[in-house]
């Protein structure tokens, strides 16, 4: 499979946040998210085979613990990255998939969480969610919609509202979009939407969802990669 990168770092996103996690990030995406920021993805990487990838996750995390497969859009190497994920949960790994379910999920291991990010209007990618996977969702799984404006907070509220997410799954996030170009200060100043503004609405609307922000973003520089 390809690869851009393995590293050990703090989950900065999702109810495992703050939780020691290995990142294996896989090269190649299918969407251009206009507030991606990890475009570096999009080329490269490396070659590396399952058995390769097992070791170098084991080196990092030899006592098991959290490992999240990302990218880019990992379901673009569904072939060689289900048998990954199978192999990790067998190894004792919790393990959880960063999706933004375009790519069909029903291959998706049984006790793999996914993370299901769900393109709002301003992401220039919206109605590209593949709607055949809610009914691959459970209760372990969480559904994000990151938002930069009004629009996108009640395109994700009516969302949320009309699939009945909050029965459906364990979590669902609203996270405010950071500046891609963000750098230096480790504040909310880089956030497109006010969290604070955020917070405001989800409560007026008494949306059952949980506000998100990126902690490795106010841990680390904000356009430090591989944290």
């Amino acid at each position: 499979m390809q690869i851009t990168e393995i590293y050990k770092s703090i989950q900065g996103e999702s109810t495992h946040a703050g939780v020691p996690c290995v990142f294996v990030r896989l090269t190649g995406c299918n969407l251009r998210c206009s507030w991606c920021d990890s475009e570096y993805t999009f080329t490269g990487g490396h070659r590396m085979t399952l058995e390769q990838v097992l070791e170098e996750v084991a080196q990092l995390s030899p006592d098991g613990g959290l490992v999240e497969i990302t990218g880019g859009e990992p379901m673009l190497q569904e072939r060689e990255v289900v048998p990954l994920m199978q192999r990790l949960l067998d190894a004792g790994y919790t393990v959880l998939l960063e999706t933004s379910g375009e790519r069909p999920l029903e291959r998706v291991p049984k006790g793999v969480v996914k993370i299901v990010d769900v393109k709002c209007p301003n992401s220039g990618e919206p109605d590209t969610f593949h709607m055949e996977n809610l009914e691959t969702l459970d209760s372990q799984d969480e559904v994000k919609f990151v938002l930069s404006d009004r629009t996108d907070y009640e395109f994700a509220r009516d969302f949320v509202g009309r699939h009945q997410l909050g029965r459906r799954v364990n979590a669902v996030l609203f996270s405010p979009a950071f500046s891609k170009d963000a750098g230096g200060g480790r504040d909310t100043s880089h956030c497109l939407l006010d969290p604070r503004e955020l917070a405001e609405w989800m409560l007026a609307d008494g949306i059952a969802a949980r506000l998100g922000l990126q902690i490795h973003k106010f841990i680390w520089d904000p356009a430090l990669k591989g944290v």
